[in-house]
């Protein structure tokens, strides 16, 4: 069975300053592969989504996670709404960096009303009625 996925930590914008050094951490445009970065040393991945209905960075973090083995903080950052909280999750997001008109206490709202999904994702692939059934 996979291990328990991490809550998705929630800032917003206007008050979220990084605790991790400057070098720890790696900005990757929406348009980047991750696959061509290296990431060495990496403690942070900083995906951007420079407009909400722009959701290239959801397949970012899922190549990370899944594809990469990449288990540092994956942290959304940009034009981030309570809305994606719930995929971004789903997809290897550990951060989210809410816009300053977001409420962090709707997000976890929202993040609390489906406790678990049936199908596999990024964080727990091994689809629901298989994991009950082992």
């Amino acid at each position: 069975m996979s291990p328990t996925p991490r809550k998705l930590e929630l800032y917003r914008a206007d008050r979220f300053t990084p605790l991790e050094a400057e070098q720890e951490r790696l900005q990757l445009p929406n348009d980047a592969d991750p696959r061509t970065v290296k990431l060495e040393g990496v403690r942070v991945v900083e995906l951007h989504f420079p407009r909400f209905a722009d959701g290239r960075a959801f397949s970012q973090a899922f190549l990370l996670r899944r594809r990469l083995g990449f288990t540092g903080e994956i942290r959304a950052i940009g034009d981030v709404l309570v809305d994606q909280l719930q995929q971004m999750q789903r997809s290897g997001f550990t951060q989210a960096v809410l816009r300053a008109d977001q409420s962090v206490e709707h997000g976890h709202q929202l993040l609390a009303h489906y406790p678990a999904f049936y199908q596999g994702d990024a964080v727990q692939p091994i689809p629901r009625f298989l994991a009950e059934s082992h």
